[in-house]
């Protein structure tokens, strides 16, 4: 269950929110491993932890929430929200919010619909994948579950109400509160991922249980009419950011929420044909594509945004917008949608693998650290989804890539995804604290992830390795921390997270002209400077030298007025177009104005991350630079390595094979190398 809140303090903690600790259950699920994998050996998925967070529940009769046959089955199914881990290693099921142990209820509640439509979507994948008559059912009662938490009459049907007491008591209005308030009154997080459930589980159960899929039928007509007058009615207008128009029909305002919606309506679509959801799918899908960038080179690196008022700020959890957009542009046979697609694919993909990983706020800097499952699940996802609709194998292995975040691949070094339980750790802070808690969100997106390998050997075989062995990236430079000459100041607002975006650090320095700030390049490969600043319509200009040699200049007033942003000013990454550099002394002096500076990204022209492991290897070079550069890559493992090479729209340019520990690639200007043994 994630903040649907973009401030990053929320983020750091998505899905940790603090609770009295009051046990539903305290004994540990079982642990027996699924059965096997495409591959024909052991299956990573394991649904014991989810199956154990599961519960059945009666609720009270309550006006406008029904379900399918309610009356002679009056439990339907429902997810426990958190599982807290104890110091005896157990696990007790938690609800959100504080718990008041007279009424036995939670702030916000015990089970919510968010969880409930996602974990849906594990066991009928799960069911379809495997034929297993248990995730089968599981399906059908989480299915009547999240139906039943939808509306069905009234001037708010087809939204969805999101959360749910333990006796079945529906919580509209949660505390802590979310948005929108009352949880049914507006489209939402929860609306999209209901529409991505029902449109699964229609296909899924078309030929099973015809009655049942004409119930999950009817309701998805619900939530698209939900989603045609409060949000599609705004199809073709825009909002006005920093002087960039940006879609203003997306669900929650966001790319994210509805790239998962658009994973339920591209197989209903396929299924159906029907004109009413085709509609919306496209219409939604083209609000996706217009929050994709452009230029491989320069800050978002081709990323599709995932928030419409914000042109500065990324995050990974809940990134299936690219997921999402490549489902219905394969549907819809629009190459113009799938453009967007390779660029976040193909060039943001491998700059965010090699740098960070699925961290949880670049904005624009990389301020928060915090890598959880959602996040590297979405990025396993959206690399998939190009996968499937290009029918481009070769990008398994970039999935794979992705995928190993799962098996060490991360700011811990630790196995985030344990096959023996079952159980997704909830997350890793950026100084590599595991939090060892396992709740509904990590282990469904885990599970999804695990899904896919199993379906996919050859990136299985790749998320394996995941032990790092070498990583070759940008090193992000804090202007504060320079010194100070003439008129400059340190610059400490009031805030960090300015509503749209985030001071790195926490502060900055403000230049008058004349006032300079000076930082140490540290020593590094051959690189290109990339300053983070605040552009305003009336700041100045700002002049970089590294010891003594204009490197470039920046024009701060780069910038339209706020408009509908949430915050006056952007702060943005601008690129130098100078010289490279391999460190010296930087000089930043003000030549006009007011300017202020965040800080200073030193990006090498060629980055790399190369993993060990079970006998295997991996690397991944990615390429800044705007030439062809031929690089030397020295792979760990012994036997044949595949070494693929591609262009910065995902192209496969060639493939090869080497026994050589250590061999020569040739990158296109800003595509990437992957190289695995």
């Amino acid at each position: 269950m994630d903040h649907r809140l973009r401030l990053p303090a929320l983020l750091a903690t998505a899905g940790l929110l603090a609770v009295c600790v009051v046990p539903s259950a305290s004994a540990d699920p079982p642990t027996d491993v699924a059965p096997t994998s495409a591959a024909g050996g052991a299956a990573l998925t394991n649904l014991d932890h989810i199956d154990w967070l599961g519960d059945a529940v009666a609720p009270p009769d309550q006006a406008g929430h029904t379900t399918y046959d309610l009356a002679a089955d009056p439990e339907i199914g429902m997810l426990w929200t958190y599982a807290d881990r104890q110091d005896d290693g157990t696990y007790v099921q938690i609800g959100g919010g504080v718990y008041d142990p007279e009424t036995d209820t939670w702030g916000q509640g015990a089970f919510n619909a968010d969880d409930v439509a996602r974990a849906a979507v594990v066991y009928l994948r799960h069911w379809q994948q495997t034929g297993d008559a248990a995730s089968r059912e599981q399906a059908y009662q989480l299915l009547r579950g999240l139906t039943y938490l939808q509306t069905a009459t009234g001037p708010n049907a087809g939204n969805v109400v999101l959360w749910m007491q333990p006796d079945g008591t529906l919580n509209v209005s949660a505390e802590p509160p979310e948005q929108p308030d009352p949880s049914d009154s507006g489209p939402s997080y929860w609306l999209a991922r209901t529409i991505w459930a029902l449109g699964e589980g229609h296909v899924a159960f078309a030929a099973d249980d015809p009655a049942f899929a004409a119930f999950l039928e009817d309701r998805l007509g619900l939530a698209v009419e939900a989603v045609d007058r409060q949000v599609l009615v705004r199809y073709g207008e825009t909002l006005d950011v920093d002087g960039v128009e940006v879609p203003a029909w997306l669900i929650a305002d966001g790319a994210d929420a509805t790239g998962e919606a658009l994973l339920g309506l591209a197989p209903y679509v396929v299924a159906t044909g029907n004109r009413a959801a085709t509609t919306a799918m496209e219409q939604l899908a083209e609000g996706v594509a217009a929050m994709g960038t452009v230029g491989a080179g320069r800050w978002p690196y081709g990323a599709i945004l995932p928030w419409a008022p914000a042109r500065s700020f990324w995050h990974a959890w809940g990134g299936l917008g690219p997921a999402g957009l490549a489902a219905a542009a394969d549907v819809l046979d629009r190459a113009d949608l799938l453009r967007p697609v390779r660029r976040d694919v193909a060039a943001f993909t491998p700059h965010l693998l090699v740098a960070t990983g699925p961290i949880n706020g670049w904005a624009p800097a990389p301020v928060d650290l915090t890598q959880i499952a959602y996040g590297a699940d979405s990025r396993v996802g959206s690399v998939l989804g190009l996968a499937d609709a290009t029918g481009e194998d070769g990008l398994e292995r970039l999935a794979g890539v992705a995928a190993s975040w799962f098996f060490g691949n991360n700011w811990a070094g630790e196995v985030m995804y344990d096959s023996e339980t079952g159980r997704t750790y909830d997350g890793v802070s950026g100084d590599g604290v595991v939090n060892f808690n396992s709740g509904a969100e990590s282990t469904i997106h885990g599970l999804l992830a695990m899904l896919a390998l199993d379906a996919r050997p050859d990136a299985a075989e790749v998320a394996r390795v995941a032990a790092l062995e070498q990583r070759v990236t940008s090193t992000l430079v804090e202007a504060e921390a320079g010194t100070l000459g003439g008129p400059a100041t340190v610059f400490e607002p009031e805030s960090a997270w300015t509503g749209e975006s985030q001071w790195s650090g926490g502060a900055g320095v403000r230049l008058e002209p004349g006032g300079s700030v000076s930082v140490d390049v540290p020593a590094s490969p051959e690189s290109v400077l990339m300053p983070v600043v605040l552009r305003e319509p009336d700041a100045g200009r700002t002049r970089w030298s590294v010891d003594g040699d204009l490197v470039g200049a920046v024009r701060h007033d780069r910038v339209g007025a706020q408009g509908d942003s949430p915050a006056p000013g952007l702060l943005d990454v601008a690129t130098l177009r100078g010289a490279s550099t391999t460190g010296g002394a930087l000089s930043v002096l003000g030549r006009t104005s007011t300017t202020y500076v965040d800080a200073l990204l030193v990006q090498p022209l060629v980055e790399r991350l190369v993993l060990d492991g079970a006998g295997g290897g991996t690397a991944l070079v990615r390429s800044f630079a705007a030439d062809d550069v031929t690089t030397t890559v020295e792979l760990p493992g012994a036997g044949t390595a595949v070494v693929e090479v591609y262009g910065r729209l995902g192209h496969l340019k060639s493939s090869t094979t080497t026994t050589d520990p250590s061999f020569e690639v040739i990158i296109p200007r800003r595509g990437f190398a992957l190289a695995t043994r």
